[in-house]
């Protein structure tokens, strides 16, 4: 069976919000420059410092991919998706939804619904949009 991974792209900004995200989730961060790629002769002037190549490995094998856009190619954000992360405990889930939300757009507080003992939907601060669910003990 494959694996299903998410991958973003950021507008300059990979190294920033991976470097986040390893704070706020844990786990292990690889980062490539385009500058030190074997095709480093091949960027475009500026282009050296943006993000390849970026790889979360979190502890439960959950693995979060990004990159940053070429310079001079047009970004046009992050939209018609949201990472969901589901956690065992609300405590744990409140936590790391504070941590996305600092400096980012709560579009459905963390609280308790009909589905879940915590659930609340964050865009953070780079432009990534998350879910955060703490589902009911069956």
């Amino acid at each position: 069976m494959a694996n299903l991974n998410a991958y973003l792209t950021f507008d300059g900004t990979c190294a920033e919000a991976m470097r986040f995200y390893e704070s706020v989730l844990g786990g292990k961060l690889e980062l490539m420059t385009m500058g030190e790629s074997p095709m480093a002769d091949q960027v475009p002037p500026g282009a050296g410092d943006r993000i390849m190549h970026a790889k979360l490995e979190t502890g439960d094998g959950s693995i979060l991919m990004a990159s940053d856009g070429m310079v001079g190619q047009q970004y046009h954000g992050m939209h018609g998706f949201g990472l969901s992360l589901s956690y065992g405990s609300v405590a744990e889930g409140q936590r790391i939804f504070d941590a996305l939300a600092a400096g980012g757009n709560v579009g459905m507080p963390f609280g308790k619904t009909f589905w879940a003992e915590g659930f609340g939907m964050v865009v953070d601060r780079f432009g990534t949009p998350w879910m955060v669910n703490v589902e009911t003990k069956a």
